[in-house]
């Protein structure tokens, strides 16, 4: 069975044409301007691809897993079709699980309700919160944040060479969580290495891919990682699904992540009035209850895209953009550019940096009020990361702040510009105009602080 698929719409002056494009909004000194979404790393609009297939896909929605009737069989074929898809854009190996899931947030939540007894967990300070949190009931070692990659490799090993040994003699579980592109840096960590150390320590790794899956692809083969996670909302398919893939023996050992129908392949009462209950050990085990169908089918049309438009080219224009932006944002000697890793470090178009006398909530305010320009202003769900970067001394307010943060860090926060497949050369191209005008001139508006935002004053 299968849902007709919408042909790929045409670009315009970018690789693949997303929903928005043509969206105007108006701006405080009058007039409207199209909007230039430069947000992508928060969440990148949707291919016109995605929404067309979802569109075409909508008529024959039906119940998965569920029912006998010609809708419900085809519903069910497009979600495990949709898996298959999604398996094949990650290059995973023939035993791996794949499990769909609502976020990366979600899908390391779910990883981590799966350690074995006694696992460590490993993790660097500049992990985003989704890689950072989760780990709540293992123990957790957090590693400083490295000014190299040749340093994060040799901290990692450090640390799993540390682990005390057992009464055994020997070592228990072992996870380590990686990002494959900072959300706050744009920086490329080096994954494959890391994975050898882990490896070599007898530990696994969990990649989270959240900021790399939309760049550049994404071989669990290749980089040998253990896991694989990412979100849909960040790969142009915004529909509140994730992904969770690897290798299936822990996933199996543990507890359902939620339980439910969907999940149990056998329910019965017992003599006692209890129940027994048989679960399943493939990726159904941990995805109760009636599946996102859309959101997987959006995932898997996006790894279509994508994969169909060649991440050779899609890579080679993007480095154009970074090269636009940090060409135009090095003109302006207010603007200070954060790194962990130093100016020739591979990067991904996610690029943060603050300007010397000015709140980075302001500077944000006033990008979107006057210039029509959506970026980010905040410490980016990566606080320990932000906070090392940015260092401890507060910097000078602007118009308006953030009143609801620390005594003493009122100006800790940043401007995140960031862009992708979707992106014209004009939204880019703009943004560096807007950023030299607004250092050079000042605001055209007065602003105040309205629920911890910026905005315009009215």
């Amino acid at each position: 069975m299968s849902v007709p698929t919408a042909a790929a719409a045409p670009t315009i002056c970018a690789p693949l044409a997303v929903l928005g494009r043509d969206v105007t909004v108006p701006l405080v000194t009058g007039g409207e301007v199209t909007y230039a979404a430069l947000d992508y790393a928060a969440s990148a609009p949707a291919l016109q691809r995605v929404w067309d297939d979802v569109a075409a896909y909508a008529p024959y929605y039906g119940s998965v897993h569920r029912g006998a009737g010609y809708l419900s069989q085809l519903s069910t074929d497009l979600f495990e079709n949709a898996r298959r898809t999604v398996e094949e854009f990650l290059d995973c190996r023939a035993d791996d699980q794949l499990v769909f899931t609502r976020s990366t947030t979600d899908s390391l939540n779910l990883l981590a309700a799966a350690l074995p007894a006694g696992c460590e967990v490993f993790v660097f300070e500049t992990e985003h919160h989704a890689s950072l949190l989760p780990w709540r009931d293992a123990h957790v070692t957090y590693l400083d944040a490295p000014r190299t990659p040749a340093e994060a490799v040799t901290t990692l090993e450090r640390a799993l060479a540390a682990r005390p040994v057992s009464v055994e003699g020997g070592h228990g579980p072992a996870l380590v969580c990686v990002t494959g592109a900072s959300n706050v840096t744009g920086e490329l960590w080096p994954v494959r290495e890391l994975t050898a150390a882990a490896h070599a320590h007898g530990a696994r790794i969990v990649l989270d891919a959240a900021q790399l899956a939309p760049h550049h692809p994404v071989s669990v083969k290749d980089l040998d990682v253990d896991w694989v996670a990412f979100s849909g909302h960040k790969l142009y398919a915004p529909f509140g699904s994730g992904v969770l893939a690897g290798r299936s023996d822990w996933l199996r050992a543990a507890d359902p992540y939620l339980a439910g129908g969907g999940a149990s392949r056998k329910v019965s009462r017992r003599a006692d009035g209890g129940l027994d209950v048989e679960w399943h050990d493939s990726a159904a085990r941990h995805e109760a209850g009636s599946p996102n169908v859309i959101g997987a089918y959006s995932i898997a049309s996006a790894c279509k895209a994508l994969t169909e438009e060649g991440f050779d080219n899609l890579v080679a224009r993007e480095q154009h953009l970074i090269a636009v932006v940090r060409a135009g944002l090095a003109e302006v000697p207010e603007v200070r550019v954060l790194s962990l890793f130093g100016d020739d470090a591979p990067r991904v178009g996610v690029i943060s940096f603050v300007v010397e006398g000015w709140n980075s909530s302001h500077f944000a305010a006033a990008l979107s009020a006057e210039y029509g320009i959506g970026v980010r202003d905040g410490l980016f769900c990566a606080h320990p990361l932000v906070r090392t970067l940015l260092g401890s001394e507060p910097r000078t307010q602007g118009e308006c702040g953030a009143p609801e943060a620390a005594p003493g860090e009122k100006s800790l926060n940043a401007i995140r510009v960031s862009f992708g497949a979707g992106t014209p050369d004009e939204h880019v191209e703009r943004f560096v105009r807007a950023v030299r005008e607004l250092v050079r001139d000042g605001a055209r508006w007065r602003y105040r602080t309205e629920g911890g935002r910026c905005v315009p004053a009215v």
